[in-house]
């Protein structure tokens, strides 16, 4: 070992320069993330029940923007299969919803799972 050198330590303190270079990278995937999320909130994803009896469409921000309900369906003697049917319609949108976000953050980062991302 050379005179003034400790074991482990590198010349030259590159230590700051890499530290510096990652924190340029978390920033760029965090851009890269803001964008991803911005179009994703975009999106709306249309479910139906019923075969196509309901149909429920919800938007990247998880939000129902809207159900439709055809007149046949409507049944003031059955309300329970009518509550049904929106509920599973409504389940579905944001379960396919869900998987495109988890989906499009995931090529991002890479399969991490980074806590409180979605």
């Amino acid at each position: 070992m050379g005179k003034g050198m400790r074991a482990g330590k590198k010349p030259g303190g590159g230590g700051q320069a890499n530290m510096q270079k990652q924190m340029q990278q978390m920033q760029a995937m965090q851009r890269q993330m803001e964008e991803v999320q911005a179009e994703l909130e975009k999106k709306e994803i249309e479910a139906t029940a019923g075969g196509g009896a309901i149909s429920v469409t919800v938007n990247g921000k998880k939000e129902i923007v809207s159900i439709k309900i055809k007149p046949e369906v409507v049944d003031p003697d059955d309300v329970e299969m009518l509550e049904d049917l929106v509920m599973v319609a409504a389940n579905e949108a944001l379960r396919q919803i869900e998987e495109i976000s988890q989906s499009e953050m995931g090529k991002l980062t890479g399969g991490l799972s980074i806590p409180g991302l979605l």
